[in-house]
């Protein structure tokens, strides 16, 4: 993805950098190795414990992509609870005498929900124990939990510390951070020459999904995709501004009330898993939307012949990942580089595209309130 291709602002640097930056996260791991395997060691011990992932927005589709192959690895339930429905509704996330370990993900972590749903689950899990993942060492939730009695902060390389508007490396950071913390086994090398492999084509491709101008994009996936999906979505509607609007669901639930949305200024994007059993679904999907959209607004993201998918539009990402949860990291680049070519295409500038203030890097506007100290 060359400069001339999606510019040189900050975001289209940090699409870019990416796969140099994803073997630093993994020294990065190393180095924090013994402590991140003994909290997680300690944790694990009990059969009983849960394991929480959570973060806002981005942060928290991070959660939704990585948990099924955490806990494939594990062979334990994990689950993703963002911060806001943590400290919207504390008594769901906490609902027995279960110790907790929570894997908090964060780019800053200075949003105020990032804190407060730590501290909330701090006071009401027993035996909590907390793996902090952020961008950010100085950040308020890393300072606040560094040194705390059973708990670890895995700072990332300052590089994934995105000084765009939109989260883009510091997703993937923390996504590939959290798999080998837990241990599931990431070729970090193929991941990144796989990352370079697509970022070639990048602007090509997004470019051409932006001169289509389309009004909606709807992105679509299965199992850990669905949580890519709704990052895609995600990164459409900021750095356009809401211009183009940005809709995720999984390939199957789409039937079920979301294709209302489709248009003929619509253009889906399916992500075909590495899985042979959930891609059979994808696949599915594809060639309905090449029946309802017509084969040049349909784009299939992933290995596959064309006509297999009813004639959609292919963007190839391979790698020979097995696991989904993996291969997203490589395939999200595909829908950061689309949606900053969208940007591009209505003069918005991607590093700030709220420039009245509206939405915010750091979320603004939030009032914590306090949690009564008796429940019923």
């Amino acid at each position: 993805m060359g400069e001339r291709g999606l510019g040189t602002s900050w975001t289209a640097a940090e699409i870019r950098q990416q796969p140099s930056v994803w073997p630093r996260v993994a020294e990065a791991v190393e180095q924090a190795r013994v402590e991140v395997d003994g909290l997680v060691g300690a944790a694990l011990a009990d059969a009983r414990t849960r394991v929480v992932l959570t973060g806002a927005g981005t942060s928290a589709f991070i959660g939704e992509v990585v948990a099924p192959a955490v806990a494939r690895h594990l062979g334990r339930p994990v689950e993703a609870i963002a911060t806001t429905e943590v400290v919207a509704d504390p008594q769901g996330a906490v609902v027995d005498d279960r110790p907790v370990l929570l894997v908090s993900f964060a780019r800053s972590g200075n949003s105020p929900e990032s804190l407060a749903a730590a501290e909330l689950l701090h006071r009401l899990a027993p035996g909590l124990r907390h793996l902090v993942i952020t961008c950010d060492p100085q950040g308020q939730l890393a300072r606040r939990w560094s040194g705390a009695e059973d708990a670890v902060v895995l700072a990332l390389p300052d590089e994934t510390n995105d000084r765009g508007f939109a989260m883009t490396s510091s997703f993937t950071g923390m996504a590939l951070a959290a798999l080998l913390a837990f241990g599931v086994d990431v070729d970090v090398e193929a991941l990144a020459r796989q990352g370079s492999a697509v970022l070639d084509e990048a602007a090509e491709r997004a470019s051409a999904i932006a001169g289509a101008k389309p009004a909606r994009l709807v992105y679509l996936g299965s199992g850990p995709l669905r949580g890519l999906a709704r990052e895609a979505a995600l990164k459409c509607l900021e750095l356009t501004r809401g211009e183009v609007v940005g809709l995720a669901e999984s390939s199957l639930g789409f039937r079920h009330g979301p294709k209302s949305v489709l248009d003929d200024r619509t253009i889906a994007i399916v992500f075909l898993s590495p899985d042979p059993y959930s891609r059979s679904y994808d696949v599915d999907i594809a060639r309905e939307l090449v029946q309802s959209l017509g084969a040049d607004r349909v784009v299939v993201v992933g290995e596959a012949d064309s006509a297999e998918c009813g004639g959609a539009q292919v963007w190839p990402v391979g790698g020979g990942f097995s696991s989904p949860s993996v291969w997203a990291l490589v395939a999200v680049i595909t829908a950061q580089a689309t949606a900053l070519a969208c940007s591009l295409a209505l003069d918005l500038t991607p590093d700030n595209p709220f420039p009245g203030g509206e939405v915010n890097r750091v979320v603004q506007g939030v009032v914590i309130h306090e949690f009564p100290e008796e429940v019923s």
